[in-house]
Formats: structure tokens, C-alpha cells, sequence
């Protein structure tokens, strides 16, 4: 064991930086384990070594901000630094590599493992490869919520039942949520909502709810907001509510990779920690979605309902319609204030109120508020009443934003750009990809005025020179982003009587 000064090095890393003489008298070389240990808080901590020969003077080792958050270091504080040998899990990701079953007590580690910040990120890699490629058979599917459950917080509520629902997604502009929990809620019902982030979309509900209220809360403080108004939509990375869930997600995405199995625990794993009893999943199906065959959506189905079952969650799944956006808006301000607008009884497009009447109507039937097939019904009244919308201003004012906050406080951006009809014909496909690719690239959802507002859906009429969509960013370099974007995917195609007519000027309309 070596002893030597701390210093915090402010980057967002896990990892202890070494002078490789320092390296050399512990014993440890580039991506070999070290344990640090804070003498004056008695905190310890495991972190892999990187080393420099320059940029830390010998007898220094520099903590990043990952790791530090465990050893709690201010800077100058004496720590011990011994080499470990490397982690348990690691003989287990290399079972599942080659092929193997995981049990619980191997799945539990590996997760623990995760979660502490103890694995490497080419080991966690590893081991995302090795379930995406040999897969988990429902066994080790379970093993996984529970161990991601375990090392998290839960909620537990006094009374029953909780209701939750979560969308698979990869449609674009699908903000049912905002309008579903508030239905829900309004019916007497109690939904602590845990949201994520877009991870490759144009806007996840986290990011919606974001634009008008806080989303930030830990376990404790959503399940105060939930008993005192009946419901919350929070982001669930900050409540450290199944954290292995959004650890492993920052790995999956440069792969642009989602394992079956994973997804199903990732899911599932939220909402057995919230106390859910009655869960309703939505599936879109269509070419362009996560899934493309109604079959696919059925199989789906059948592993989230036997899952539920397993443990103790009543679940029920709607295969949805996903060729087209739902609704006619994609990106944050545009698709908040397009819910904002039912929620007040304005006009909408049929496309969002359906869906969100109807998931929201399985829930209510779940939970015994209206009989078999009346529920999608109930729903309706509920959102046209005004019902809906006084509970979605309780939850936004309980969330610490404006309840009186309209549609028009959330503006699309300044710059924008409309694509016109290149014919009279009919729009005949809309490629939901390339929408939020375009929509991506005009600065969604990070600028919450870019994106997609579409004038014209798929099946609908159009004469030469109509508007199909207006493309809006916050910046103007965004703009001509999306539109380079545009021009490559086509995402819209329009044709009149001769079929074999392929769109191909509807983009040199000069910008105005």
C-alpha cells in the first residue's frame, strides 16, 4: 500500500490518473484496479489506472469526478492506494460470451458491479455484446430486474393500485404521456411516472416535461409529490430508481444496440420499483418503428406479460399503430404545447387523443374504474371535461413549475424553412427515421425549439405547391443541417396517378 496526496480532477470520467513512477511502486500498470482510500472520511472506492509520465508530479494522484463522488476528496487529503485483483463479474461476462446462463447470484454481481462503478467500460461493453448477440431466456431476464431493482431505492405506497405505463417507442412525436397520466390521475388513480431522456428520438418524455416544470427528483421527493397529488412525470436518471438501468443505457447507445432482454428488464425493472400493480405498455408497430410485424408486437407482449407475472405485476399490452408521427408535431415546444392545446379543449389531431384515450382506458379498466370496454370512453370525457387538464396543473405546480403555463409560452424556434408539394397527388409514406433524423439534426431535443411541425400526414390529399412540413431551429446553422439531411433522406413521398413518380425538387424552394 502507497500513500500519496489527492487532488480531484475535474472531468467527468471514472479512473485514478497515475505518475507511472507511482504506477510502478504499487505494482499496477494502464487499466490495472487500484483501492483509493479517503483516511480522514473513511471512504473507499475501486477505480482502473491510466497513467502520465508529465501532467501529475510523483507522490500525487489525481481522482476523477466519477470515482470522487464515492471517495469524497476536496483536494490534498492524504490517500491510500493498493493494487486489487480484478472483479468477480469478469469470469462471469465471459460465461455469457460464450454462451452460458447467468443465475441470480452472477447476474446480482455483475449488476452490483456496474452500479459501484467497478467495471470498466469495455467490460460492460463486453457484456452488453455478449446478452445482444446470445440473448437471455426468461430465467436470467428476471434476474436482471430484480438485481437492478436491488441495488436502487423503491417506492412503497400505503394504498392500491399503483398504475404505470411506458412506451417502447421509435415513433416520432409520441407525447401521449403528458396526456396520459393526467387521465389517469383524474380518475382517482395514483402514477408515479419515471421518464427517460431521448436517447436517439427527438424528445423523451423527460425532455417534454423538462420545458415546463422541473423533472430532477429523488425517490423520496416523487413519492411525496405522488401521494399529495396522486401522480408525477420525472426524469428517471436522478431518482436512483434501478440506476444499473441508465449506466448501462450510455453504453448501448454508441453501439446502437437495445438486447431484447435487456429492454424487457430495463422496463420492467422501473416500474416493479415504483410499486406498480398495473403496468400497460404500448408497442408501436410499423416499418419504420423498434418493432416492424404485428407478429414481432405479439411476442413482445407475451415476454412482458410473463415477466409481469413473475413478479407480481399485473400487465397488459396495446400493439399501436406506428407508420406515421403521432400527432403533427416532433421536437420539445412544438409537441408540449401541441398537448397543452387538447388538455385545454382545443382542437387536435385525432391521431394523439386516440392513442392517449386508449392506453389510458386499458389502465383505467385494469383497475376496475369503469367496466370491459368502456374505458377508452371514460378516458375521452376525462380529457374533454377539463378534468384532465386541472390534474396536469396540479402536477406541473407540484413539480415547481407555472400551472398556468399555455401553449404559446412555448415557441418553436425563429428559424424555419416549409416544404411544399413537389405535386397534386397523395402523401404515401413518411419515414418516421429520417423525421427524427431531421428533426435531430435542427437541434432536438437539446434546443427546445427545433423540430418537425407536419401540415399534411400519410394518406392525405395534397395540391401542387401545399405545405407537407415546416422544419423549425433555434440556430440558423441547425437549419441548413436539417435541410442537408432532408435532401439526402427524402423522408416524405407524395405521388400522384403515375406510381413510379419519385419526388425529387420539393427541396429547392429558395429559403426564406
Amino acid at each position: 500500500m502507497v500513500r500519496l496526496t489527492g487532488k480531484v480532477l475535474d472531468i467527468e470520467y471514472r479512473g485514478v490518473l497515475l505518475n507511472r513512477d507511482d504506477a510502478r511502486t504499487i505494482g499496477v500498470l494502464d487499466g490495472d484496479r487500484v483501492e483509493l482510500i479517503n483516511e480522514e472520511k473513511k471512504t473507499v472506492a475501486q477505480a482502473f489506472v491510466t497513467t502520465t509520465a508529465t501532467m501529475l508530479q510523483q507522490g500525487t494522484a489525481g481522482v476523477y469526478q466519477v470515482t470522487n463522488r464515492r471517495l469524497q476528496l476536496e483536494g490534498g487529503e492524504a490517500i491510500e492506494i493498493r493494487a486489487v485483483g480484478r472483479p468477480a463479474s469478469i469470469d462471469f461476462i465471459k460465461k455469457k460470451m460464450d454462451k452460458g446462463k447467468l443465475t441470480m447470484e452472477e447476474t446480482q454481481t455483475i449488476i452490483r458491479e456496474i452500479v459501484d462503478d467497478t467495471l470498466s467500460p469495455g467490460e460492460i461493453s463486453a457484456y452488453l455484446v455478449g446478452t445482444y448477440i446470445n440473448g437471455l431466456d426468461m430465467d436470467e431476464i428476471e434476474y436482471l430486474t430484480r438485481s437492478a431493482v436491488n441495488t436502487g431505492e423503491k417506492l412503497s405506497f400505503a394504498s392500491h393500485p399503483i398504475v404505470d405505463k411506458h412506451s417502447i417507442g421509435g415513433v416520432p412525436g409520441n407525447k401521449i404521456t403528458l396526456l396520459v397520466v393526467p387521465i389517469i390521475v383524474a380518475a382517482g388513480l395514483k402514477c408515479p411516472k419515471t421518464s427517460s431522456r431521448a436517447i436517439t428520438g427527438a424528445g423523451g418524455t423527460a425532455d417534454l416535461m423538462e420545458a415546463i416544470a422541473p423533472v430532477a427528483f429523488s425517490a423520496e421527493e416523487l413519492q411525496s409529490m405522488t401521494e399529495k397529488v396522486g401522480g408525477a412525470i420525472v426524469w428517471g436518471g436522478a431518482t436512483n430508481i434501478a440506476p444499473a438501468d441508465d449506466k448501462i443505457i450510455l453504453y448501448e447507445y454508441p453501439l446502437k444496440i437495445d438486447p431484447h432482454g435487456q429492454m424487457l428488464a430495463s422496463v420492467m425493472a422501473k416500474k416493479f420499483a415504483v410499486g406498480a400493480d398495473l403496468v400497460v405498455i404500448d408497442i408501436p408497430v410499423g416499418r419504420y418503428a423498434k418493432v416492424t410485424t404485428v407478429e414481432e408486437g405479439r411476442k413482445l407482449a407475451r415476454d412482458f406479460m410473463e415477466l409481469g407475472d413473475r413478479l407480481g405485476m399485473r400487465v397488459e399490452c396495446a400493439l399501436t399503430y406506428g407508420e406515421a408521427p403521432i400527432g403533427r408535431s416532433i421536437g420539445v415546444n412544438l409537441e408540449v404545447a401541441e398537448a397543452l392545446r387538447i388538455l385545454k379543449g382545443e382542437e387536435g389531431p385525432d391521431s394523439l387523443i386516440q392513442k392517449s384515450a386508449v392506453i389510458a382506458g386499458i389502465a383505467l379498466e385494469m383497475a376496475g374504474k369503469v367496466q370491459a370496454g368502456e374505458g377508452t370512453a371514460s378516458a375521452l370525457d376525462l380529457l374533454t371535461s377539463g378534468k384532465a387538464d386541472a390534474m396536469m396543473q396540479k402536477i406541473i405546480e407540484v413539480q415547481g413549475g407555472d400551472p398556468a403555463v399555455t401553449a404559446e409560452d412555448l415557441p418553436p424556434g425563429d428559424h424555419s424553412f416549409t416544404v411544399n408539394a413537389p405535386e397534386t397527388g397523395y402523401v404515401v409514406e413518411m419515414n418516421n427515421r429520417a423525421l427524427i433524423t431531421i428533426a435531430r439534426a435542427a437541434g432536438a431535443p437539446h434546443d427546445h425549439g427545433a423540430g418537425i411541425h407536419l401540415h399534411k400526414k400519410q394518406g392525405q390529399h395534397v395540391k401542387k405547391g401545399d405545405p407537407i412540413f415546416t422544419i423549425h431551429a433555434d440556430r440558423s446553422w441547425r437549419l441548413q443541417k436539417a435541410l442537408e439531411e432532408g435532401r439526402r433522406l427524402m423522408p416524405v413521398v407524395v405521388e400522384g396517378m403515375l406510381i413510379d413518380r419519385v419526388p425529387g425538387n420539393y427541396w429547392r424552394t429558395p429559403m426564406h
